[in-house]
């Protein structure tokens, strides 16, 4: 028998993206989501929901893009800060020690340390009530060399990304590999 939690925002998992800004002032600024995901295959396109409080939502709202960051679980402690701290207040990049660099397709900083990297276009916002959701469209997606897979693919068990419990405030890192998609159902 399954017991009613109520309305919540309890789902698991969310990603742990750091979303790539620039200030009015050009000053590269990161922050930590979980309210995102893939949201459509052609075009390439993915969402995240901010509220208008955070400093980055000014910033994508003025110039119109973002980077996805994708951190590996040797960047927690840089992800988390980056989720509590404010760019209003101090320079992410500085106190993490972590390196902004200039996309060459949007308007965006991303993150060198981090292994996967996501440059979005904003093509649609959506008010959410108390979140704006911004849908970006892929231009590019970037991977370092070592987390590279068979395929030319990225293989998420060197990316080592990072998911969030949201309701008990954890974060987690990927656990084994369960079987191949679209195969394993077959089975049956």
């Amino acid at each position: 028998m399954k017991k009613s939690l109520g309305a919540k925002t309890l789902v698991y998992p969310t990603p742990v993206w750091v979303i790539g800004t620039y200030d009015k002032e050009g000053k590269p600024n990161v922050m930590t989501a979980a309210w995102g995901g893939v949201c459509c295959s052609q075009p390439p396109c993915v969402g995240v929901s901010l509220r208008k409080a955070t400093y980055s939502f000014g910033s994508i709202m003025e110039r119109k893009a973002f980077t996805v960051n994708v951190p590996s679980d040797a960047h927690v402690r840089e992800a988390d800060y980056f989720g509590i701290a404010s760019g209003r207040d101090s320079d992410k990049f500085s106190v993490s020690g972590l390196t902004p660099v200039k996309s060459e397709l949007v308007d965006a900083p991303y993150v060198e340390e981090f292994p996967l990297v996501l440059e979005c276009r904003v093509i649609h916002t959506f008010e959410l009530g108390l979140h704006t959701q911004f849908v970006g469209e892929i231009l590019d997606v970037k991977a370092d060399d070592s987390v590279m897979g068979k395929g030319g693919l990225p293989d998420m068990l060197k990316v080592r990304p990072i998911v969030f419990a949201p309701t008990v405030r954890k974060y987690y890192g990927i656990g084994k590999n369960l079987g191949k998609g679209y195969a394993i159902g077959k089975e049956f």
